[in-house]
């Protein structure tokens, strides 16, 4: 099999995977900020990083996967505040608020498949943790205490700006202090936060105060992970300044470098946008739950290989559950004809191609594009076709999380006669002159089609019986009227 390849934001090249010890992974990836639902940007970061875990455990690997919850922050001291929490309760009401989001966050991904990492700290419950990191970097120069806040010396750290590519010098021209902060160094950011009226504190050697985000990870990662691990992942948006500053901190703190190996996923656009709720483009994973079954969202995120840009269109996402359909209907009609024991064996070639897709920087795109050929070679050739070639394909699947379903009977259920015998279609398209059992049979396929809402391939239906001189019209009762064209 092929070596595992990855490409690491640290060295902006493809390397070798080495783990530090010999059949173990230690993962980190960056968690939710807890005060309000997910949206289609969180489901591409947890999972693409859902299969970089499954691909690891394939491997044989015994992987500690850690994601943190950030449960304090501004975001929720702010909704917590428009929600009418005062400041006798204002602590209390931030919890409420981080364990409901929290929650949600566990059933959304649920429902995408996504499994549980084997850890989940909590900011709050690591306070004590991160003032004590911070009294090391204070201890040993890296930090300054202004009034209660104590910050991050940026200038003592010369390799400050490794990950991100940003040169100091050029970050300093363009940075600005804020009022009311009292920094040597606009680039200077904080650990140590001095509490205002009204929010939520704990007490340090600074006086009443809260964390800042930043020192949470570092923190949370040394006490699971220990002080140098194998893998941090999380969304491009974090590499400058959140994982700038967790590398700078956790090595002043250390003297050894947090992770060997930094993955960082594409954004989710919309029209070539990034998604976010300050432009108010997000799409609520729950709303679109309502409209694209779960695994069709996580078919259609890992359809683009995770460090690319995935652009959100309705159109993306029909497309999606069409292409999950005609894997469905391959692997229906392969159990009609062989049974599930007889796909339990896989084509060890295609597997090998999967492989190598996979190894490839977790190439999940490559890895589906094995599957589909797979499919495609049963629909074309089905009397030729062995059962490991479906094995093959339904593995791969199942490797990326995506259960294939056995479609006979949903599809019977509601009138559709059975799985979508793909190979006769393509031999019905294929018929110049089409005759009355043909065009029959068309029309069956293409009502089959829109209940599954394969709508393209509907429409391939509708266009070949038009240049046949046959029109079909969709009554409102759910009927179908076929007329032919040369007899109006």
């Amino acid at each position: 099999m092929s070596e595992l390849k990855i490409h690491n934001t640290l060295t902006r090249c493809k390397e070798v995977f080495i783990p530090r010890e010999e059949g173990k992974v230690r993962m980190y990836v960056c968690g939710i900020t807890a005060y309000d639902f997910c949206h289609l940007g969180h489901a591409r970061c947890y999972v693409a990083f859902d299969a970089v875990y499954r691909w690891l455990k394939h491997l044989g690997y015994q992987v500690t996967y850690v994601q943190n919850i950030t449960d304090l922050d501004d975001k929720l001291i702010k909704r917590a505040r428009e929600e009418g929490a005062g400041e006798s309760d204002i602590k209390e009401r931030v919890s409420e608020i981080a364990e409901k989001f929290t929650a949600a966050y566990f059933e959304d991904m649920a429902r995408l498949s996504v499994l549980r990492a084997d850890f989940y700290p909590r900011a709050t419950e690591y306070v004590a943790g991160m003032v004590r990191l911070i009294k090391i970097l204070k201890e040993k120069g890296f930090a300054y205490n202004r009034a209660g806040n104590v910050y991050f010396e940026v200038a003592r750290f010369p390799e400050y700006g490794r990950l991100s590519g940003r040169d100091v010098g050029e970050l300093l021209a363009g940075a600005r202090v804020k009022i009311g902060e009292d920094k040597k160094n606009p680039l200077d950011f904080a650990l140590w936060k001095r509490s205002a009226a009204g929010e939520p504190s704990w007490p340090s050697p600074w006086g009443e105060g809260r964390p800042g985000w930043h020192i949470e990870c570092s923190a949370m990662s040394m006490d699971r992970l220990g002080p140098d691990f194998d893998l941090h992942g999380g969304g491009q948006d974090l590499i400058f300044p959140h994982h700038e500053n967790e590398i700078a901190q956790s090595e002043a703190a250390t003297s050894r470098r947090p992770a060997r190996y930094w993955l960082h996923n594409g954004f989710v656009t919309i029209k070539q946008e990034k998604m976010s709720k300050s432009l108010q483009n997000v799409s609520n994973l729950r709303d679109l739950f309502r409209v694209y079954p779960p695994r069709v969202i996580r078919f259609f995120l890992l359809g683009r290989h995770y460090r690319s840009p995935v652009d959100y269109t309705e159109e993306g996402l029909a497309a999606a559950g069409e292409a999950l359909a005609r894997l469905d209907n391959c692997y229906s009609l392969a159990l009609e004809r062989w049974g599930a024991a007889a796909l339990e064996e896989a084509d060890p070639r295609a597997m090998e191609e999967c492989a190598r897709a996979m190894n490839d920087d977790f190439n999940t795109a490559g890895a589906l594009a094995v599957a589909h050929r797979l499919a495609g070679e049963f629909f074309n050739s089905p009397e030729k076709t062995e059962p490991k070639t479906v094995g093959a394909m339904a593995g791969i699947c199942g490797i990326l999380g995506i259960e294939l379903e056995n479609r006979l009977v949903r599809i019977a259920g509601r009138g559709g006669g059975g799985a979508i015998d793909e190979s006769e279609l393509e031999r019905l398209l294929a018929v110049k002159s089409p005759g009355e059992e043909e065009i029959a049979a068309l029309v069956k396929f293409r009502q089959a089609l829109r209940r599954t809402r394969r709508f393209s391939d509907a429409d391939r239906i509708r266009e070949r019986l038009a240049a046949a001189g046959i029109e079909i019209r969709d009554n409102p009762d759910g009927s179908t009227t076929i007329e032919r064209i040369g007899n109006r």
